[in-house]
């Protein structure tokens, strides 16, 4: 059962005087998007009969084939504490379907459904997801425009008056508390201008929509602070990206799937399969975790994040970390995504990954506990340790030869999406960047 009913929800658009409502979803992108109906439409959504047209947004369906319907999950209802004037505003993030009532095979929070249900057929219950997402935080400028400046010097964990981003980053803490988030930790990331805000795990549908809320959420709060928060990975050259590391569990019933006490390490057969898995196909979905032209220029050595395939317990030089914790904490730390991702397509690559490397009883490779960026590239091959695609072209080729990671997505998400970014390879191949004209011009 479900924590909201229909009549729940009415009578909290009654006691908490909600004038509109947001019906929200994700498009294939990854961006958020939303349709704005008055409380007299309510009764309208919560019988899934609002309509909208599919073709208008990115990746969705063609004009002779436009109607969809948004199908409210009730259990994400929220009231949005920062919007202020007359009453209030309200969201329910949506699932999409057809006219016929089917699943929307382009919805990408469906899709991530899809993948859950192959995970309960092979005898798990819950995808757990704990998510750290990074962003920079630039000032505005006159014309409320971001700027390249940083609103800090700070470091990592460094308090104020250092980090002046300090007073923003509580004030988006209390909202998301006051929108139901458990917060666990807030500080200052190791960049000037960087931060990072944790919230409690929660199962992959929620953790997701938590993902898109919390971005939501901090752009809002940072505008108000004269702010601009983004989540590009890399927006400037010379110091740390921002990731999304995502420490990620298999559960059956109560019991954490992962865990064994009888390994050395105290991991299952199943833990061991399932990281065998991500790396096996880690360079398949790297252009789902990693989707962006930008988020290639995090990938590279010296910056804190994983450019090569491997594992370990004892270091956060390798793609995949197993953080200390053992038993209902026991997880898997996949260091490689980033915020720019969208949440519910990497989180079905990766699950799909996972159960693909428990299906075929995988071995991962022996754990490498030396520090990778300070090996030789003899040292590499000795130890059979293979790096990510260098760039959005080499990730999408990847992909393409990926058969379990295009199934992850099914036909029109995987069709679309790499549309999408190969228009968007080729916009950056051709384009003249300014570090050319700073090399060329006058040599030339």
């Amino acid at each position: 059962m479900g924590r909201y009913s229909k009549d729940d929800i009415k009578r909290l658009v009654e006691e908490e005087g909600v004038n509109f409502i947001r019906l929200q979803f994700t498009d294939i992108l990854g961006t958020i998007k939303n349709v704005e109906i008055p409380v007299s439409q309510l009764d309208k959504a919560l019988d899934n009969k609002m309509m909208f047209d599919g073709s208008s947004i990115e990746g969705f369906v063609r004009i002779e084939e436009s109607d969809m319907y948004l199908v409210p999950d009730l259990d994400t209802w929220v009231v949005f504490p920062w919007i202020t004037g007359k009453g209030k505003v309200a969201r329910l993030i949506c699932d999409i379907s057809r006219p016929d009532g089917t699943p929307f095979e382009g919805d990408p929070r469906g899709n991530l459904k899809r993948i859950l249900k192959e995970m309960e057929e092979l005898g798990f219950t819950n995808f757990n997801l704990g998510p750290e997402p990074e962003f920079f935080l630039f000032k505005l400028g006159e014309d409320n425009q971001p700027t390249l400046n940083l609103n800090d010097d700070g470091g990592y964990f460094d308090l104020a008056p250092t980090d002046l981003g300090e007073n923003c980053r509580r004030d988006i803490v209390l909202e998301l508390e006051e929108m139901g988030f458990e917060i666990e930790a807030s500080h200052h990331e190791v960049a000037p201008g960087q931060h990072e805000i944790d919230f409690k795990y929660a199962d992959a549908i929620t953790a997701c929509d938590n993902i898109q809320t919390f971005k939501l959420v901090v752009k809002t709060i940072a505008r108000k602070h004269g702010l601009h928060a983004t989540f590009m990975p890399k927006p400037l050259f010379g110091i740390n990206g921002s990731g999304m590391h995502s420490n990620v569990s298999l559960f059956k019933g109560e019991e954490n799937a992962f865990y064994s006490e009888e390994d050395a390490l105290q991991l299952s057969d199943t833990a061991y399969q399932f990281i065998a898995g991500i790396l096996k196909h880690v360079k398949g979905f790297t252009a789902i975790t990693n989707p962006t032209v930008n988020s290639y220029k995090r990938l590279v050595p010296g910056y804190e994040a994983p450019s090569y395939v491997a594992w370990s317990c004892k270091n956060r030089s390798p793609l995949i970390r197993i953080p200390a914790s053992r038993g209902l904490s026991t997880r898997v730390e996949i260091r490689s995504v980033d915020p720019s991702a969208n949440p519910y397509l990497a989180m079905a690559v990766i699950l799909k990954a996972g159960l693909e490397g428990i299906k075929q009883q995988l071995t991962p490779p022996k754990e490498v506990n030396q520090n990778i960026y300070e090996m030789s590239e003899e040292e590499l091959k000795e130890k059979n340790i293979d790096s990510l695609p260098e760039n959005l072209k080499a990730a999408l080729f990847e992909l393409k030869s990926d058969e379990v990671i295009r199934e992850a997505l099914g036909v029109h998400i995987y069709e679309n999406f790499v549309e999408a970014k190969r228009i968007e390879w080729d916009q950056f191949r051709i384009t003249v960047h300014p570090w050319e004209r700073e090399q060329y011009l006058k040599m030339y």
